[in-house]
């Protein structure tokens, strides 16, 4: 079944991160982006980085443009790319006291919050650059702004008002307005209102997720297993790739010994070291 992640309570402690690779190389020499998005606020960064680049690189840009501006996360959601399975990567994190979770290809959903975003980046560079392929990392401050100033459909909010309590003025908005209308600076105010923001926020993507998972389920039935149990596991061609070299090959092995239950959708097996 669709099993989400816990929501958070408050912004930049848990984040989920993915690259955007195969785009034409810019004049800055860039080929990839590198995508981080605060699962509750839902406010991203796109930063400009190349597929080459090694996970030292990556930790560099990741304390330059995130945890400079947001401090230290708790969780860090990510796929299983050579980058975040490196020795370095865990090290560093484990040190830092930053938990590191890994979607698999079993259950992509975990990581469901970048993949929507790179979908999003796709639709916004392509409306933007048109023909000019080679351009593309001078956009993203653009489209990063963008991004976060537009109400997002589950927190019923705009990532720039759940971070900051406000939304800052863009090109569009900056006729003066009567002294009348102006926001007050009113710290008592401007606390409250960031507190209600953050409550209504929550309260909305609880909702959306929950509407998300009932439509996920829809037709799934839910199995629960104990250890001791023996069940069978599917070979997929992407976790066992000589165990399904050929088409005719077997797509199910077992039965194994369940030795430990995680959750209700996540188990360890006893392999029986066929598969080390």
């Amino acid at each position: 079944l669709y099993t989400p992640l816990p929501i958070p309570s408050q912004s930049w402690t848990d984040i989920s991160m993915d690259f955007v690779l195969g785009l034409p190389r810019t004049r800055n020499g860039k080929d990839s982006i590198f995508v981080i998005v605060d699962r509750f606020s839902k406010m991203t960064h796109f930063v400009a980085c190349n597929k080459t680049d090694d996970a030292s690189h990556i930790a560099a840009l990741f304390f330059k443009d995130v945890v400079r501006l947001h401090g230290m996360p708790r969780t860090i959601v990510s796929d299983r790319d050579t980058k975040f399975l490196s020795f370095f990567w865990k090290t560093l994190w484990s040190k830092l006291g930053a938990k590191l979770l890994f979607s698999t290809t079993c259950h992509p959903q975990t990581n469901g919050q970048t993949e929507v975003v790179n979908r999003t980046l796709g639709a916004l560079l392509r409306a933007l650059l048109k023909k000019n392929l080679k351009n593309w990392d001078d956009c993203l401050p653009h489209i990063e702004f963008a991004y976060n100033h537009y109400v997002h459909s589950a927190s019923k909010f705009s990532p720039f008002e759940i971070v900051y309590g406000f939304k800052p003025l863009s090109p569009l908005d900056l006729m003066p307005l009567p002294l009348s209308e102006r926001m007050s600076t009113n710290g008592k105010q401007k606390a409250d209102m960031v507190k209600k923001i953050h409550e209504q926020a929550k309260k909305n993507i609880e909702d959306k997720t929950r509407q998300y998972a009932k439509k996920a389920n829809k037709g799934r039935h839910e199995l629960i297993f104990e250890p001791g149990d023996k069940v069978w596991i599917h070979l997929r061609k992407e976790r066992f790739p000589a165990q399904r070299k050929s088409k005719l090959m077997p797509r199910v092995d077992g039965p194994f010994t369940v030795t430990k239950k995680i959750n209700n959708n996540s188990y360890r097996v006893d392999l029986q070291g066929k598969y080390d």
